[in-house]
Order: C-alpha cells, then sequence, then structure tokens
C-alpha cells in the first residue's frame, strides 16, 4: 500500500525555521515570546499581535477505502509576533493568549469535523478543502470581531465577556483537544 504525507500550514506563512510554541493549557504566553522587532500595525491601539493558526498533517492512502490519520496542531510564531515594549503589561498580555486560545478552539473544531466525517481517502478527497475552508473562515472572522469588539483589549467590560466565552468554548469542545 502506498503512503505518502502531506504537510499544510494554514492561515498565515509559517517558516520552517520559525519558532513555534504549540498551544497547552498549561503554558501560558509570556513577553518573552513576542520576538519579533517590527511593528506590522499602524493602529495605535494595538499593543502587540499574536501570530497563530494551525499547522497540519495528514497520512492517507492510495486506496480509497483506507482509513486516514490527521495531526492538527495549534501553533504560535514568536518571530512574526510583536510587542509595542512601552505599552505591554499583563492585562494586553491576557488579550494576545487570547487570540491563541481563539485559534485553538478553531483547531478544536476542526479535528471534530474531521473526525466525524473524514474515515477515509475518499472522505478526505471529498470534503477535507470545504470542512477546511469554512473552519478557516469562520476563525479569521471570530478574530478580527474579538479584536473589534474588544477595541484590541481596551474595552475592559467586552475583554471580560470574552475572556468567559473563550474558556467556555474551550470546555464545549475538550474532547477534541491533543494534549
Amino acid at each position: 500500500m502506498l503512503k505518502f504525507i502531506v504537510l499544510l500550514c494554514s492561515l498565515f506563512s509559517i517558516q520552517a525555521l520559525s519558532q513555534k510554541i504549540s498551544w497547552n493549557e498549561n503554558v501560558k504566553l509570556k513577553w518573552e515570546n513576542f520576538q519579533s522587532p517590527v511593528n506590522r500595525k499602524s493602529n495605535p491601539d494595538v499593543v502587540a499581535y499574536t501570530n497563530c493558526g494551525w499547522e497540519y498533517t495528514v497520512i492517507k492512502s492510495s486506496n480509497p477505502k483506507a482509513a486516514v490519520e490527521f495531526n492538527i496542531q495549534t501553533r504560535f510564531n514568536e518571530d512574526k509576533s510583536w510587542k509595542d515594549v512601552k505599552r505591554i503589561n499583563d492585562y494586553y498580555l491576557l488579550h494576545e493568549q487570547k487570540h491563541f486560545d481563539i485559534a485553538e478552539i478553531f483547531a478544536r473544531k476542526l479535528r471534530k469535523e474531521v473526525k466525524e466525517k473524514i474515515k477515509t481517502s475518499t472522505d478526505f478527497d471529498k470534503y477535507f478543502k470545504g470542512i477546511y475552508n469554512t473552519i478557516s473562515n469562520d476563525y479569521k472572522n471570530f478574530q478580527i470581531t474579538y479584536d473589534k469588539e474588544t477595541e484590541h483589549g481596551i474595552n475592559k467590560e467586552k475583554q471580560a465577556e470574552y475572556n468567559t466565552l473563550i474558556s467556555s468554548e474551550l470546555e464545549n469542545l475538550k474532547n477534541f483537544k491533543t494534549s
């Protein structure tokens, strides 16, 4: 049986040699993780930028009825994440952690859909792209809405609401975490 591995990186370009942190509920981001020296945002409300997304591997066979194996990981990219060192504090670090947590929520949604709908190589060929695109678009829209409604963390009331929502979503999807 011929098997091959497809490695795809999503949402943001991820360099092969970049330093990455895998999402783990017991490990939180630190300001030291934001290593890019470049502030790429012109918005004065933005204190930091978290570059995160997913990496996944797929092992499938040329046999259309063979099982498919997936590994989907949420990654934080240190060399593409930056901070304004003059304005950072623990409150804004929590806002940035929530961006990383949101990426994990949608990785769990992707794991859930894949587990439920893709059993064979044929299923992969037929359904994966659509599942991935839908969840990817939902993820991007959620991240944009999160920043807009919290005003990049400035609106403390909205930030508190999102903190609760994000924790609740992580809990609701706990069966689809990897660690």
